[in-house]
């Protein structure tokens, strides 16, 4: 990219014809005029604005348009980079540029807007992902995120007019957010540039440093990498391979970087030299490595084949370290054409490789499998098309808020302000009287938005949680902290009410308490209803975890079939004891993370047949002699028997509890076309999201279909539908399914 210091102060028309230029190079059928009127407009919104160093406040909605002219960016783009601070710094609104440019120009600007919008402050690794996760689920078009970038780049590069303390706070973002964001995009160069500014000004000490030896030692270099160029092209001529040699100084950041993690000073770095070799096709570039290492010796563990295997951001190339004559190591990139642009602009190129100006083949877009995998449904579609539907939508699951501090929460899609609240901890939640969105009080029921800035309000008086909140909330780890409360802070409460509906419903039913109490029956009682006492039994039907008449139900059966058995033998009763206290030593073992009834002490056991997981929809199954049996609501075993009279009975409500450190065990079935390289694929993928995979198996079905059974452990079904929503992009894959379905 060029340097904008060296037109920084040129009127704004002498950067616009620049601009103008730049456009009808790349594409010589843009509609000038079109861009012109975009110019103009901005012209005379931005009249009378001035930057920082004294120029017109224009030129930084030009510089941002030269950028992503030199990205390769489409005509809208182009235009929305000329306005994109319209909405936010002048009188000019959606509907006035909508008028003029159209409702894609306009939402791209709006877009552009929200970003500007976002407030950020240092946090903790987990905290910076999860805003560069929220600034990427804001962006419904890509566009408006490399629109972000290009001003971003600008704005670094005239940071210098800037007062110290927001020369610190926007490169500390810009190394956070913007840099990891351009790096997942694969725009690498954009990348390198974000981090060598930013370094600038965190550690201008540091960046001195470097900078200073390298001047020093430039002459030196620049002697060894003309030799070594010069060594690589003579070997390549002489075999009749057709490439083009560069080199250069590694990126400051890269350096700095190294000293940090080795502990070294700048001296002691050897490999500051990296030489490329760019060549026609695949072939030659495994060629070029088998020459590249018979003349030098490669170091050990320092080759990485990314053609084979491409990075998840589409970047492919052949990276090795070797040692020349000198002792000195240097690291050789081998990479084609086509895979030079991509490591350059990443998603961005994909612009110059459909354009039938470039005279690429419309099908070249195939070689860009992680934008394949993002665009299936839009295979066919033009170079106009492809920014306009293309999505960022791998977080369309979750919604980012903020808290008034600036913490960034990530919560299920359609949370709302009790979801934030036990989100943050569950004494917040069931403190809470109120809500703020955005500075305004809100229901709660109000769905929060990306973005939003919510706040709790809170008593220590507060009666505690709603029973229409469990209707309310989301996630399932807000409804199970609401059940809990109601639990354990409401038991005496709860056993007084639900004892009373208990005897109402024994004298409905003609049964006495003495009847219940009775030595003989109360065992089998409590066994049939899955509790170790009868005060749970009441606790459970005073807060709404079962209801009298169903207790009374079970109750009948079991006294009924008492009065028809003998009395038991002394053998018999010391036999019962021991079971139930063999039960009791086996619960210290059981599964953590359910709720049956509304009550703790019980046996619980996930089914084989549907795998459930924190986040599905449950229900419990009482086995005889061990426990209840977890299932998913929609398991095949469950539909089928629900309505039996044999089983009927036995189906009972459970719930989950807030169980954050489990992990459960979960199993799918992945169906996909034959073909090779699938199963390494789930795995890399499997890889890549830190998944703890049990078992992976495969095997081919009619030697036109695969199938992949995978069990794994995750912490909820949120973790699983990620896991899921990421193996659906490995190409061939026509459906998962979870164990049950």
């Amino acid at each position: 990219m060029q340097e904008d210091s060296k037109r920084e102060f040129l009127s704004p028309e002498k950067m616009y014809e620049q601009l103008e230029k730049s456009v009808l190079e790349y594409n010589p059928t843009a509609d000038i005029g079109r861009i012109r009127a975009a110019y103009e407009c901005a012209v005379i919104a931005h009249s009378g604005q001035k930057r920082k160093e004294g120029s017109d406040y224009v030129t930084h909605t030009i510089a941002a348009a030269q950028i992503c002219v030199e990205m390769g960016l489409d005509e809208d783009s182009i235009i929305a980079a000329l306005l994109h601070d319209c909405i936010e710094d002048t009188s000019l609104a959606y509907h006035d540029i909508e008028k003029q440019f159209g409702t894609t120009v306009a939402d791209i600007v709006e877009g552009v807007t929200k970003l500007t919008r976002v407030q950020y402050t240092s946090k903790e690794d987990e905290q910076m992902e999860n805003m560069r996760k929220m600034l990427m689920a804001m962006a419904k078009d890509i566009r408006v995120i490399l629109i972000k970038i290009a001003d971003r780049l600008h704005n670094m590069r005239t940071m210098e007019f800037q007062t110290k303390e927001k020369q610190r706070t926007k490169s500390l973002e810009t190394m956070e957010i913007y840099a990891p964001i351009a790096h997942r995009l694969g725009m690498q160069r954009v990348k390198w540039e974000l981090e060598d500014l930013s370094l600038l000004y965190l550690d201008p000490i540091g960046y001195k440093e470097i900078t200073d030896t390298l001047n020093a030692r430039m002459s030196a270099l620049e002697v060894f990498m003309e030799s070594v160029e010069q060594k690589i092209k003579a070997r390549l001529d002489d075999w009749g391979i057709n490439g083009t040699i560069s080199s250069r100084i590694k990126h400051i950041y890269s350096i700095y970087r190294k000293m940090y993690s080795q502990n070294k000073q700048i001296n002691e770095i050897f490999d500051l030299c990296a030489f490329r070799v760019i060549v026609d096709n695949i072939a030659d570039c495994y060629n070029v490595l088998g020459h590249i290492h018979d003349m030098y010796k490669p170091l050990p563990g320092r080759f990485k084949d990314y053609i084979s295997t491409p990075k998840p951001n589409m970047y492919q190339s052949i990276h090795t370290t070797v040692i020349g004559s000198e002792g000195i190591p240097f690291e050789v990139q081998i990479r084609t054409w086509d895979m030079h642009h991509t490591a350059e602009y990443g998603v961005a190129a994909h612009w110059k490789y459909k354009s039938g100006d470039q005279g690429v083949k419309m099908g070249d877009e195939e070689k860009f499998a992680w934008v394949r995998r993002l665009l299936e449904a839009q295979a066919d579609s033009d170079a106009q098309d492809f920014f306009h539907d293309l999505k960022i939508d791998m977080f369309s699951d979750e919604v980012f808020v903020f808290t008034p501090q600036g913490d960034v929460i990530n919560l299920p899609a359609g949370a709302t302000p009790i979801d934030f609240a036990y989100g943050i901890h569950s004494a917040i939640g069931n403190r809470m009287v109120g809500a703020k969105v955005n500075g305004r009080i809100v229901s709660f029921d109000r769905v929060l938005q990306n973005g939003d800035i919510v706040e709790v309000l809170t008593s220590k008086s507060a009666p505690g949680p709603s029973r229409d909140w469990m209707k309310i909330a989301k996630s399932g780890s807000a409804r199970s902290k609401i059940k809990q409360w109601f639990k354990k802070e409401k038991r005496e409460e709860n056993i007084i009410n639900g004892k009373a509906a208990f005897e109402s419903e024994l004298r409905q039913a003609g049964i006495s308490m003495a009847a219940v109490t009775d030595e003989e029956i109360l065992p089998h009682i409590l066994k049939k209803l899955a509790v170790f006492s009868l005060d749970d039994v009441f606790a459970s039907i005073g807060y709404g975890g079962m209801t009298a008449i169903r207790a009374v139900n079970k109750i009948k059966d079991e006294i009924a079939k008492s009065q028809k058995l003998p009395p038991k033998t002394t053998i018999e009763r010391i036999t019962e004891k021991a079971e139930q206290r063999k039960g009791q030593q086996m619960e210290k073992h059981s599964v953590h993370g359910v709720l049956v009834e509304g009550l703790d002490n019980c046996l619980v056991k996930f089914s084989r047949c549907c795998t459930p997981v924190p986040g599905d929809d449950i229900v419990g199954f009482i086995t005889r002699g061990y426990g209840v049996s977890v299932h998913r609501t929609d398991c095949k075993n469950y539909l089928m028997s629900k309505d039996d009279p044999k089983d009927g009975g036995r189906w009972i409500s459970v719930s989950w509890t807030d169980a954050p450190n489990e992990s459960y065990i979960t199993t799918i079935k992945i169906l996909a076309r034959e073909r090779s390289g699938f199963l390494m694929d789930i795995a890399t993928v499997l890889n890549s999201l830190s998944a703890k995979v049990l078992s992976l198996a495969a095997r081919d079905l009619d030697g036109v279909k695969s199938t992949a059974v995978v069990t794994l452990e995750v912490k909820n079904l949120n973790d699983l539908d990620i896991i899921i929503s990421r193996l659906k992009t490995i190409p061939g894959v026509s459906e998962i399914t979870r164990a049950g379905d």
